[in-house]
């Protein structure tokens, strides 16, 4: 979504107001869990709905 958005890391964790070491490991999916705050800013900030961001992986 960044890159459809052409919008930086940098620029979401601004916009956001989350660290940049937060979504990165966000973006390289090694989080274990998101806040929905957290979800409900970033799905404003890519003007994108959650689904277009998570993806579910059974482990």
């Amino acid at each position: 979504m960044l890159a459809k958005r052409k919008m930086s890391l940098t620029e979401l964790s601004e916009r956001v107001g989350i660290t940049m070491s937060n979504l990165s490991i966000l973006k390289t999916g090694k989080a274990k869990a998101i806040r929905l705050e957290t979800l409900e800013a970033i799905c404003q900030a890519l003007d994108c709905q959650p689904g277009d961001l998570l993806e579910f992986r059974l482990t």
